[in-house]
């Protein structure tokens, strides 16, 4: 087995219609008891909007904090799937339906070991 990070990629700016974004935690829900009935699922989380981050950068023996998101975009990470499955394959099944599930975006990537 083998962990893999199911990153969900959001745009940045605006509100999705609340309807949707209702009838997409659902079917996000549905999703991750899906992955719990297979026995994959480790652990998942959504993300405040990236105005909400903080910044540490190491420079000159000190650490520098610096309010807002590392990088400005179009999109950005809003939140994750960690899943334990036997392979690639397996962890792109799951990433296909949660892409379907949100309709954004999914990176696939496993974790080292």
């Amino acid at each position: 087995m083998a962990q893999y990070l199911l990153s969900v990629m959001e745009p940045t700016g605006g509100t999705p219609d609340p309807e949707l974004l209702r009838q997409v935690m659902r079917d996000v829900e549905e999703l991750d008891q899906a992955m719990r009935d297979k026995g994959v699922w480790v652990f998942a989380g959504g993300l405040h909007a990236p105005t909400s981050a903080t910044v540490l950068r190491a420079q000159d023996g000190r650490v520098v904090v610096t309010d807002g998101p590392f990088a400005e975009g179009k999109e950005h990470l809003g939140g994750f799937s960690i899943i334990d499955v036997d392979d690639l394959d397996a962890a792109l099944d799951w990433g296909s339906r949660l892409a379907t599930a949100t309709g954004l975006p999914i990176e696939v990537r496993p974790f080292r070991s």
